[in-house]
């Protein structure tokens, strides 16, 4: 074994407290069973912002039209159920193919040009697609949203309530198989071509690295992630709307990763789960200007920086050493 898989097979074995947190993450809708939707919003938006990494963090591909394929994977999921049948982990499965494909489609779009024209690219995929959701009424139901989805019990036992535990259940035990996944590519050679591309593109290509066809690849796979947590969200909501082509849903998941850090998977999580939980306390408290106030976190985050504000001593510590 060279040094090289040595060091990819140090970082893909789990850290000590990993399992923890996962464990911590499963027993969560049973500690605090009042708050299993939230827990369910916060697992579906962690797996939305894993997708976003992917490509954001480890190949350094700016996109802010990644809620087309989350809005396809939620549409793809709720017709199904509605027109086809209404079993949820074919649905799911539907959900995944259906944005994976739009992902292979217009993987092209992010092969050429400067960061600049990927944001403007990529924004317009996402338009198209809330466009076309807007005018395909008689199939979407267009503005009034996809009415009337109703999804049968998960494994044919555990039916969907309004307390949110299976739903909570579902999107946790969804994240954390495709979290799995993902762990594993980036952690792979596969992976590690991905970061030379980050940091590098022409460098990688002159080391024989063929760029276009792992830019199409990670670009596809990263889709049809986001497809699944649109999936996840339609089946345990049980509506399918416009909302989720909105060009909110792609800054939101872009802000979930400025607070977790891109880079590593569990930015995602972390920003998930800091990012909901405030949205849901500042808006019972301020529900007009909750807003400023994400916003306000926002810019402290960028001015102080992450690790100065999770860990302040620091700052007095590299003061000292100045």
């Amino acid at each position: 074994m060279n040094p090289q898989q040595q060091s990819l097979l140090r970082y893909s074995r789990f850290k000590p407290w990993e399992p923890l947190l996962w464990l911590l993450a499963f027993a969560a809708p049973v500690l605090v069973p009042s708050h299993a939707l939230i827990i369910n919003e916060i697992a579906i938006v962690a797996l939305f912002a894993v997708s976003l990494d992917l490509i954001l963090g480890y190949t350094g591909i700016v996109s802010l039209g990644h809620a087309a394929f989350f809005g396809l994977g939620g549409y793809a999921a709720a017709l199904f159920a509605k027109l086809v049948m209404p079993d949820p982990l074919v649905g799911l499965a539907v959900g995944i193919g259906a944005a994976t494909l739009l992902g292979a489609l217009t993987s092209f779009t992010i092969m050429r040009g400067s960061d600049l024209t990927r944001l403007m690219v990529t924004l317009g995929v996402g338009l198209i697609m809330l466009e076309l959701a807007n005018k395909l009424d008689w199939l979407t139901g267009g503005a009034d949203g996809l009415q009337g989805v109703v999804m049968g019990p998960l494994l044919g036992r555990f039916e969907f309530d309004l307390s949110g535990r299976t739903a909570a259940y579902y999107s946790l035990t969804v994240l954390l198989l495709l979290f799995l996944l993902l762990r594993r590519v980036v952690h792979s050679p596969f992976g590690a071509t991905l970061q030379a591309i980050r940091d590098n593109r022409l460098r990688a290509m002159a080391i024989g690295i063929p760029v276009n066809s792992r830019l199409a690849v990670v670009y596809t796979l990263a889709a049809g992630v986001a497809g699944a947590a649109g999936a996840l969200l339609t089946q345990t909501t049980g509506f399918a709307s416009l909302d989720l082509f909105e060009f909110h849903r792609s800054a939101d998941v872009m802000l979930v990763l400025v607070i977790g850090g891109t880079g590593w998977l569990y930015g995602g999580v972390a920003g998930a789960i800091v990012f909901k939980l405030m949205q849901d306390a500042l808006s019972s408290i301020t529900p007009q200007y909750w807003t400023f106030w994400i916003g306000l976190f926002l810019v402290v985050l960028v001015l102080v920086g992450r690790e100065r504000l999770i860990r302040p001593w620091t700052w007095f510590s590299r003061r000292g050493k100045a």
